[in-house]
């Protein structure tokens, strides 16, 4: 038995908060500049329902090793077809396929709440996510210059979408010529 994905409960509060903080302390690959407390990581989990879910990967003894979110692209009532994806994988656990099948479900519940597309905001130095997104039928569409600034680092966003009503961009297992492996 493999690893599977399903939607996050509040007994997995611990495992999101571990792997997000780990980003938030020891890399750039995060904007968040503080650690999440429990009572703020279960806050943010309530907030991630429906058609801005939040899933988890757990392998097979049952242990979180990933997870991602659907969250609303921009506060103004004519984004609200565009959802923002993001997707982490545990440290140690990269490169063993849990980020597509993060990423691969994350398409799916967009596509199933009825979202135009999707949106990917990724550090610029950041290549395995950009893979990852590739992968999945993502399209570079912009990048975002020194916008943010973290561990005496300035810090590009690569800006990547997909279109979910464009049969073109193919199903989610990965889209013909983007086999590229994403190392999440």
């Amino acid at each position: 038995m493999g690893s599977t994905v399903r939607l996050a409960l509040p007994r997995d509060a611990e495992a999101i908060r571990a792997i997000h903080n780990h980003y938030v302390e020891q890399s750039t690959i995060m904007f968040d500049m503080v650690a999440r407390t429990a009572e703020a990581q279960l806050v943010w989990l309530e907030a991630h329902v429906g058609g801005y879910a939040a899933v988890v990967c757990e392998d097979e003894t049952g242990t979180v090793v990933g997870f991602g979110s659907l969250s609303k692209y921009r506060q103004r009532s004519a984004y609200n077809v565009t959802v923002e994806d993001s997707v982490y994988v545990a440290p140690g656990r990269t490169g063993a396929g849990t980020g597509r099948l993060l990423l691969a479900e994350l398409v799916e519940l967009a596509r199933a709440h009825g979202f135009h597309s999707i949106i990917a905001r990724i550090t610029g130095d950041n290549e395995p996510s950009v893979r990852l997104h590739n992968w999945a039928g993502f399209d570079l569409v912009g990048r975002e210059r020194e916008v943010g600034r973290k561990h005496r680092h300035w810090l590009d966003v690569v800006v990547m979408q997909r279109m979910l009503n464009d049969a073109a961009t193919g199903p989610v297992e990965g889209p013909p010529g983007r086999d590229a492996d994403p190392g999440t």
